[in-house]
């Protein structure tokens, strides 16, 4: 016994480093107190985390534990109303940021919109990046609504208006694409180079246009998590096309029972890529649990892979939404294993297999899918 604490007291000082927070953030927003309170959500090698701190006459900090560089986002809810209404409330008060294992400062006299930050060289290295691209997307979003705005009453009431408004907006984002492009070539040993070319990569990858550009990047960009994400979007652009074999996986079920897409040959077959936390998706559900009691007697299945890490949301939802089809997760979130082997990168999505097992339709839904549907079940 006396052996098995002296191991312990050797170890301890080892653990305490290992579970040692190696990043902290913290902020003062004036002298904003009760009920205010800020959210912060980052995501670490495809794994979301989630923390929030009330603020103290302005004063607040978050710590913890990160693999490497990580995008976040930061809500400050001024007046108590909840996480929701921080994020998606007309006016709110919200910025997106790139962290590393840095001791963080963020000050301002009135709001995050206004703040500054100091101590992170990653922060000032992600600012650069963004002002040889154009601005990040909340910055082209907030001019877009800024231009929308500038019009009279009687001009954003015309089409023709509005439509020229979304064509500068869409031009805006293309040419920022082609930025990123340029960046990435340009800078293959940045960081952000690789966070450039997977979002100008988009979801559905030209593979002839990014896989050589990729591979010129520092061989650590390719292998850190977001190279390697990329990497595996760029191999599933060339595996989950219209007319080829899908990607053979087994993932376990709501009991932990494995199920193989491959039992299910002989059915035409939707696999199906959601989340609980997904609004779309779940607007989505009924339609699909219509097609489903259409056809589940002429041999259509379903198999739906959820991004889900919470395995009690995962399953309420299922319930609430009144799901009756096959349900698959491995509860890694963004790195579920079939997820990134289909090259998944937003939810919903989705791709429907012939009785063989090969793709004849992916991104279909709702209508699309109701008519694809009824198009092979016909006979």
């Amino acid at each position: 016994m006396k052996f098995k604490l002296l191991i312990l007291a050797a170890l301890a000082p080892f653990l305490a480093s290992a579970q040692a927070p190696n990043f902290t953030i913290t902020g003062k927003i004036g002298t904003i107190g009760t009920p205010a309170k800020v959210y912060f959500d980052y995501m670490d090698n495809g794994a979301s985390h989630e923390d929030s701190a009330l603020v103290v006459n302005g004063v607040f900090k978050f710590s913890g534990t990160i693999s490497g560089n990580v995008t976040s986002r930061m809500a400050f809810d001024h007046t108590g109303q909840g996480k929701p209404h921080a994020i998606y409330a007309p006016g709110n008060d919200v910025i997106y940021f790139f962290f590393g294992r840095e001791k963080i400062q963020i000050t301002s006299a009135d709001s995050l919109s206004n703040a500054k930050v100091t101590g992170s060289k990653v922060y000032d290295e992600f600012v650069a990046y963004n002002k040889q691209i154009g601005g990040t997307i909340m910055d082209l979003t907030k001019a877009v609504n800024a231009d929308f705005n500038s019009g009279t009453p009687e001009q954003q009431k015309d089409t023709a208006y509005t439509k020229a408004v979304d064509a500068r907006y869409r031009q805006n984002i293309a040419n920022r694409s082609l930025k990123q492009l340029e960046f990435a070539k340009n800078n293959p040993n940045s960081f952000f180079a690789v966070v450039a070319l997977s979002e100008s990569a988009g979801t559905k990858v030209d593979v002839a246009k990014i896989q050589p550009i990729f591979n010129a990047l520092n061989p650590a960009l390719r292998n850190n998590d977001f190279g390697k994400e990329l990497a595996q979007r760029i191999t599933a652009a060339t595996t989950t096309g219209v007319g080829v074999q899908a990607p053979a996986f087994t993932q376990n079920d709501v009991n932990g029972k494995p199920v193989s897409l491959a039992s299910l040959k002989g059915k035409y077959v939707l696999v199906e890529f959601w989340a609980s936390w997904c609004a779309p998706c779940r607007a989505g559900n009924p339609n699909l649990v219509k097609q489903y009691q259409l056809y589940k007697d002429k041999g259509f299945e379903i198999i739906s892979v959820s991004l889900d890490s919470d395995k009690a949301k995962w399953l309420d939802a299922i319930a609430k939404d009144g799901l009756p089809w096959i349900h698959v997760s491995d509860l890694k979130g963004w790195n579920n294993e079939v997820g990134r082997l289909y090259g998944v990168r937003a939810v919903p999505q989705s791709f429907l297999l012939d009785r063989d097992g090969k793709i004849i339709g992916n991104t279909l839904r709702d209508e699309s899918l109701n008519q694809k549907l009824a198009e092979i079940m016909k006979n």
